[in-house]
């Protein structure tokens, strides 16, 4: 009864969001039908610490990544000590994604998640490859032949990584890194919302979305478009912010980051306000346990999560069965 209820409730959100136009330039949503008994304008939410209209929220989070865009890699650097270098290449080795995978990573951005799954991916077709070779030594040249025959015609497809940002800036950032790395094979670039994905049911094996699901209006709403493009068996996968386990640990972190967080972002992005929100949206955030129950009750089976630098990041995975 309740698994009829969730997909009752997942066609319904399907069915809303129809309004994705699929143009050559890219994806662009169309305005919405969505019909409530109460408009965004209306119904609040929070803003950081701040109570604000739903509209409001998606405003200002827009404008927050818009600024910040130009400076966000330096900030992520200055912010954590390039430890977030750390946070998403553990996210790569737990993820162990196999030659042909089609990754979608929203709120992508710059590209970090995209360009890691690219080169992780590439770095298994070449050990495969070697390992074919080595394998074909011990046999006949026919043998080796129809090896290589094998390895190119039923070998996995090309992997791919979708980056979908709803934030243009930010796309556009990432593409002039993506440019300057000489990485462009695999690699595409979508305008799209985490709450309205411009894409067909069954699509991607892995989803991915790193520091960003926090800064959704709808998280509940973010999960389940999540669970609707992934295929059987995919796996959703998010690194966030979480809560700091040890009492020690967590006031150092209340004071790192209330005070010398903001200063960075004003000396560093030329922008206080914004970094200040960063802050305070991170102690907005459900704990692991809270958003572990909300991944489970969007429709993910064998979800966990995992601690790292004593809860400052969290990463939660789950399933699409």
């Amino acid at each position: 009864m309740a698994a009829s209820v969730r997909l009752l409730v997942r066609q319904a959100i399907r069915l809303s969001h129809r309004n994705i136009t699929v143009t050559a330039a890219g994806v662009s949503a169309r305005p919405s039908c969505r019909c409530f008994s109460e408009s965004a304008e209306e119904r609040s939410t929070h803003f950081g610490f701040e109570t604000v209209s739903e509209a409001e929220k998606a405003k200002r989070v827009y404008k927050v990544f818009e600024n910040v865009a130009q400076k966000y890699d330096i900030m992520n650097d200055a912010m954590s000590l390039g430890i977030h270098r750390l946070w998403k290449d553990m996210l790569l080795h737990a993820m162990h994604p196999q030659p042909g995978a089609r990754l979608l990573d929203v709120a992508g951005g710059t590209g970090d998640i995209s360009f890691r799954f690219l080169e992780y991916v590439r770095f298994q077709r070449e050990r495969q490859q070697r390992r074919a070779v080595r394998f074909g030594q011990t046999l006949s040249l026919q043998d080796i032949s129809n090896s290589y025959s094998t390895i190119e015609t039923d070998g996995p497809r090309e992997s791919t990584a979708v980056v979908c940002d709803i934030n243009k800036e930010m796309l556009k950032v990432g593409k002039e890194k993506a440019e300057s790395l000489g990485i462009t094979a695999g690699l595409s670039w979508v305008v799209g919302d985490a709450e309205e994905l411009p894409f067909d049911d069954d699509q991607f094996d892995i989803y991915t979305i790193a520091f960003g699901i926090r800064n959704v209006t709808h998280i509940d709403q973010a999960l389940q478009e999540a669970l609707r493009v992934l295929k059987p068996g995919g796996r959703f996968m998010c690194l966030e912010f979480s809560k700091v386990t040890n009492p020690l640990l967590a006031r150092l972190y209340d004071a790192y980051s209330f005070q010398i967080i903001p200063v960075l972002g004003e000396v560093i992005a030329g922008d206080w306000k914004s970094y200040q929100y960063l802050v305070e949206s991170i102690r907005k955030f459900p704990s692991q346990e809270e958003f572990k129950s909300m991944i489970e009750d969007a429709g993910f089976y064998c979800v966990q999560y995992y601690n790292f630098t004593g809860g400052v990041v969290a990463l939660h995975s789950g399933f699409k069965l």
